[in-house]
C-alpha cells in the first residue's frame, strides 16, 4: 500500500515547455514558409503579367531583391559576346549610379557565371577567387547570389542578389527560392519576346504595305524612304535610323535619310571600316552588340550601343543600307529581328526598283508624245504658216495701194516671227527638262522667271537653235552668268517698264540679245559691268556690244561660238 501511495511523473523523460518550445518553432517555420510560397507565387503571377519586355526584366529583379530581403539585385543580359550587352539594376539610386565609371562588362565572378550557368551563393565576394573587384564608384557588397535565367536551353542573363539585410547569408532556401522564380521568369520572357515577335510580323506586313503602295501611287522617292527609316526604326524599337546610298567618292556612303537623328544628312562614312559600309559590300545583314566595344567608325550624333545594317537589295546589286542604333545599355537586336528588317529592305528595295521602272515608262511615253507633237507642227503647222507667207508675199505684187501692201509686209513678219517660235517650240519639246540634269533651255527659263519678282514685270523670252545640241556646257555656263549679270543690271539701273531676252544659236554662233525701255546707258556712267560681260565674251573668242535700243532703252549684245 505504501508504494501505491508514491507520486509518479506524468512524463518522466521529457520537458513540457522545451516541447512547446519546439513545436512553436515548427509552426513559425511552416508559417514563414507558407508565406513565402505565397510571396513567391504572387511574384510569379506579377511577373507574368506583362508582356513588354522591358518591363517584364525590371520586374524579375525587383521580385527576387524583395523575395529573399537583398539590399541590391540586378539582372544582366548576356549577348553574343558572352558579354553582359544590358544590366539592370535595383536598389541604388540616381546618385549611386551616377558615382559609377561604368556598368560590369561580364568578366570576374559574373563571367564564371555566364560561363558555368549554375547557381552561385557566396558568404563575401571577395573570397572567391575568380572575384575581380567592383567598378569604380560601387558600393561595396558581400553577400551573393546569383542564379541563371533560361528561356528554353538558352541562357538569357543572370540574377544577381547581393548583400542580405541585416548582415545574414544567403541560405538554401533564398537559392531555391530564386532558382524557382527565375524558371518562371524564363516562362515570361519567352512570352513577352513571342509577343514581341508578332507584333514585329504584324508591323513589318504593314510597312511593306504602305511602302509598296506609296511608291507604286506615285509618290516621291524621297518621301517614300523616309517612310521606309521610320518604319524600319518601329519595327526594332531603335533609337535612330539611317538610309545611306554611294556618295560622290566610291569609298563612302552618304546620309539620305535620318529619322530620330537630325541633321546628319549629307554627313559620309567609309565603306571599309563601317558597319553599313560592310552591309553594303557584302549585301548581307551586319550587327554588332556594342560599337563603342567595336573598331568601326561611327557617325557623330548616332548612338553608339547596339547597331545593326540591312543592304537595300541582293549581293550585287545593293542600292543602299538602312542602319539601325541604340543608346548604349539598351537591349542588343535579336537575329530575329534582323531577318524581319532584312526581308522589309528587300522589299523596299523591288519597290523602289518598280517605281524607277514606272517613271522610266512614264518618261518615255511622254517623250514619245512630245515628239510626235514636234513633228506634228514641224510637218503640218509650220509648212501651212510657210506656204500662206509665200502666198502673201506674192500678192503684195498685186496690191496697188501702199497701205494695203504695207499691211500685208506687215503679216508676212509676224508669219516669219511665228514660224520661228514654234520652231523654238519644237527644240524645246525635243530637248526636255530633266530633275536631275536640267536643259539649258530650261535654266534659262528659271533664270528669267526668277528675274520676275526684281522687276516687278515679267520679261519676253525668244529662244531659237538647237540650244541643247550645240552647246557645250562650259559655255552655257558663261552665257547664264552673262544673262544674269544683264537682267541684273536692267533691275539695278534700268528703271525699265519692258524687257526682252533672245537666245539663239545659228551657224555655229551663239548670240545673247537683252533690251529694255528703261533710261538708256549713263554718259560716263560707271561700266564696270559691262566690261565683265565683254571679258567673258573676249576669254570665248566673241564680241560684245552695247548701245542704245531704237526708241528708248539699252540694248546689249553678246556673241560666241557656240562650240
Amino acid at each position: 500500500m505504501a508504494n501505491m501511495a508514491e507520486p509518479h511523473p506524468l512524463l518522466p523523460s521529457m520537458r513540457l515547455d522545451d516541447l512547446l518550445a519546439e513545436l512553436q518553432t515548427r509552426l513559425e517555420a511552416v508559417l514563414a514558409t507558407r508565406d513565402r510560397v505565397h510571396a513567391l507565387l504572387e511574384a510569379v503571377v506579377l511577373v507574368g503579367s506583362d508582356l513588354e519586355l522591358e518591363t517584364v526584366l525590371q520586374r524579375i529583379v525587383e521580385t527576387a531583391t524583395r523575395l529573399v530581403d537583398a539590399t541590391y539585385g540586378a539582372l544582366g543580359v548576356v549577348g553574343e559576346e558572352s558579354t553582359l550587352v544590358e544590366f539592370i539594376p535595383v536598389g541604388l539610386d540616381e546618385e549611386e549610379i551616377a558615382r559609377i565609371e561604368h556598368w560590369p562588362h561580364g568578366l570576374g565572378l559574373l563571367g564564371l557565371l555566364i560561363k558555368k550557368p549554375v547557381p552561385l551563393r557566396l558568404a563575401r565576394i571577395s573570397d572567391h577567387p575568380d572575384s575581380y573587384g567592383f567598378p569604380p564608384g560601387h558600393p561595396p557588397m558581400g553577400s551573393f547570389l546569383g542564379v541563371p535565367l533560361r528561356v528554353r536551353e538558352e541562357v538569357f542573363g543572370n540574377l544577381y542578389l547581393t548583400e542580405k539585410r541585416g548582415g545574414a547569408e544567403f541560405d538554401e532556401e533564398d537559392e531555391a527560392v530564386v532558382t524557382a522564380l527565375a524558371t518562371a521568369a524564363g516562362v515570361a520572357i519567352e512570352n513577352a519576346r513571342l509577343y514581341e515577335e508578332t507584333r514585329r510580323r504584324e508591323s513589318w506586313l504593314q510597312a511593306s504595305s504602305e511602302v509598296t503602295t506609296g511608291l507604286l501611287s506615285g509618290a516621291g522617292p524621297e518621301e517614300v524612304l523616309t517612310q521606309v527609316a521610320r518604319r524600319g526604326r518601329q519595327m526594332v524599337d531603335a533609337d535612330t535610323a539611317t538610309l545611306l546610298f554611294p556618295a560622290g567618292d566610291p569609298d563612302h556612303l552618304r546620309v539620305l535619310i535620318a529619322d530620330g537623328a537630325e541633321g546628319l544628312e549629307g554627313v559620309e562614312i567609309p565603306l571599309a571600316d563601317s558597319l553599313p559600309g560592310r552591309a553594303y559590300s557584302s549585301g548581307e545583314p551586319q550587327m554588332v552588340s556594342d560599337l563603342t566595344a567595336s573598331d568601326l567608325d561611327v557617325i557623330e550624333g548616332l548612338p553608339t550601343g547596339a547597331a545593326a545594317a540591312v543592304p537595300l537589295g541582293k549581293p550585287g546589286s545593293v542600292r543602299g543600307v538602312l542602319a539601325l542604333a541604340n543608346r548604349p545599355g539598351r537591349l542588343p537586336f535579336t537575329r530575329s529581328g534582323l531577318r524581319m528588317l532584312h526581308a522589309f529592305a528587300d522589299q523596299a528595295a523591288i519597290a523602289l526598283e518598280l517605281a524607277e521602272t514606272r517613271q522610266h515608262a512614264e518618261r518615255l511615253g511622254l517623250l514619245e508624245e512630245r515628239d510626235r507633237i514636234a513633228k506634228d507642227l514641224h510637218d503640218v503647222v509650220i509648212q501651212r504658216l510657210f506656204a500662206t507667207a509665200m502666198t502673201l508675199m506674192s500678192t503684195i505684187r498685186l496690191i496697188e495701194q501702199p497701205e494695203a501692201g504695207t499691211r500685208v509686209r506687215h503679216a508676212v513678219d509676224e508669219l516669219d516671227e511665228t514660224i520661228r517660235q514654234i520652231r523654238s517650240t519644237i527644240f524645246a519639246l525635243q530637248s526636255p527638262k530633266l530633275p536631275d540634269d536640267p536643259s539649258l533651255r530650261a535654266r534659262v527659263v528659271d533664270l528669267v522667271e526668277g528675274a520676275r519678282g526684281h522687276l516687278g514685270f515679267m520679261p519676253g523670252l525668244r529662244m531659237e537653235g538647237q540650244l541643247d545640241h550645240e552647246i557645250t556646257e562650259p559655255v552655257a555656263v558663261q552665257l547664264l552668268a552673262v544673262l544674269r549679270e544683264a537682267l541684273s543690271n536692267v533691275v539695278r539701273h534700268a528703271k525699265a517698264s519692258t524687257a526682252d531676252v533672245a537666245v539663239e544659236v545659228r551657224g555655229g554662233l551663239l548670240t545673247l540679245t537683252v533690251q529694255d525701255n528703261g533710261v538708256g546707258l549713263p554718259a560716263g556712267g560707271r561700266r564696270s559691268g559691262l566690261r565683265n560681260l565683254q571679258e567673258r565674251a573676249a576669254q570665248l573668242g566673241g564680241s560684245f556690244l552695247a548701245e542704245p535700243a531704237p526708241g528708248g532703252g539699252t540694248r546689249v549684245c553678246w556673241s560666241v561660238p557656240a562650240g
